[in-house]
């Protein structure tokens, strides 16, 4: 175990006794899920706050939000309420599942095939739930 391994470990375990100290039922809190706490944001606002509307020209909505979810895959999929969301949204702004599918393939390249993988896995189960509530 490297000594930065230890250091977290006694950092988080002093945390947790800190939390536990304060408040004995935080020793048992669970962080809510943030895209249920985040509701999709529908495609006429997403083009006015980050799409033409304000940069006429530009990239709309839905490439600027392949960008995110590309960015987010080639960090190693390591945010995954983030890349629910951005999927919930690309969604939203248009995003057909095969596209989506491809931005993530090629993040292969810079984030990795488990990286890839992990991401594919998110927004398969981000489009399930967008068909079932259809």
């Amino acid at each position: 175990m490297s000594d930065f391994t230890k250091l977290f470990e006694t950092m988080m375990a002093q945390s947790q006794e800190m939390a536990k100290a304060m408040n004995p039922a935080l020793e048992q809190f669970q962080f809510p899920d943030l895209a249920a706490m985040m509701p999709t944001m529908p495609k006429d606002a997403m083009e006015m706050a980050f799409g033409k509307t304000f940069n006429p020209g530009g990239l709309d909505a839905k490439t600027r939000l392949f960008v995110t979810l590309g960015g987010l895959v080639a960090q190693g999929a390591q945010l995954e309420p983030q890349i629910k969301l951005t999927v919930r949204h690309a969604i939203e702004a248009g995003a057909t599942p095969q596209e989506i599918a491809e931005v993530i393939g090629q993040m292969s390249v810079f984030g990795g095939v488990p990286a890839m993988t992990k991401a594919m896995e998110l927004a398969q189960a981000v489009i399930a739930e967008t068909e079932e509530g259809k």
